[in-house]
């Protein structure tokens, strides 16, 4: 019985993996075929890399998506740090399930809806979309993901340690920087990674609350495809993967060696 267990999560293994990655490797397949038509190999080339290369319109929205996802991801950070601290700290207070509601609510809210309501809002209030109002929507969005994470770390962490740093004279500000959040910033740094990341991704919201200058990468991508597939999307596409997979390899191995340094501390 084991066995017929072992073998079919074995089989769910594979397809799972096949599942995710078949397409990815499709991608970075024909990233180096020399046709113009995606589908039809007819030979190695480098050709889409050269033609990417050359092209300024992908370059500039990449350097606006990642203004935007720094940006808004710092705002972000910040506001989900105070909502986390608030909610951790002041346990009542008038309208606390309301405020905790609210400040996970993009959460669980289809981006649709988030992208129209800021729509509403910025042509309500006159303002013109661009650069400040795709960031305000990226934050907006980003900052229910960091006030969880956060939260998640509080709820662990131990007042008295506050308190022994009130008691040798810091103020209560300098207790939380000094004491605080120090032992809180591994969640923080967390939160600012997964804020950055949700901003690079994110074409609902910048679609609704972008304007002329400020087209992202997603959108830029989007735009292309509805008119048909061009190769140096593949090309891009694999050069985001080696990206993301280096990173993911250095962070990899830079927890393995601090944690066999931990190992040989103790």
């Amino acid at each position: 019985m084991s066995r017929s267990l072992s073998w079919f999560g074995y089989v769910a293994l594979a397809s799972g993996i096949v599942f995710l990655y078949l397409p990815i490797c499709v991608v970075i397949f024909y990233s180096f075929n020399e046709s113009e038509f995606i589908t039809l190999w007819s030979g190695f080339s480098l050709r889409w890399y050269r033609s990417l290369f050359h092209n300024t319109d992908y370059w500039s929205a990449g350097w606006i998506t990642l203004k935007i996802a720094l940006v808004s991801s710092i705002i972000a950070t910040l506001l989900g740090l105070m909502a986390a601290c608030a909610l951790s700290r002041l346990r009542r207070f008038p309208g606390r399930s309301l405020f905790a509601g609210l400040a996970v609510a993009p959460m669980v809210l289809p981006e649709v809806i988030g992208g129209l309501s800021l729509l509403l809002l910025f042509v309500a209030f006159g303002i013109d979309r661009g650069f400040l109002t795709v960031v305000i929507a990226h934050a907006t969005m980003s900052m229910c993901f960091v006030c969880v994470v956060v939260s998640a770390r509080l709820s662990q962490f131990d007042l008295s340690i506050e308190e022994a740093a009130q008691d040798l004279g810091a103020t209560p500000l300098q207790a939380f920087f000094l004491a605080t959040l120090p032992i809180i910033m591994p969640a923080v740094i967390s939160g600012f990674i997964l804020a950055f990341s949700i901003s690079l991704d994110s074409l609902v919201l910048s679609s609704f609350t972008t304007g002329p200058g400020t087209t992202t990468l997603p959108l830029r991508i989007y735009s292309e495809v509805k008119r048909g597939i061009r190769p140096e999307i593949n090309a891009l596409s694999t050069l985001i993967v080696l990206v993301v997979a280096i990173a993911v390899v250095m962070v990899s191995i830079r927890t393995k060696f601090r944690g066999r340094d931990r190992w040989e501390t103790n």
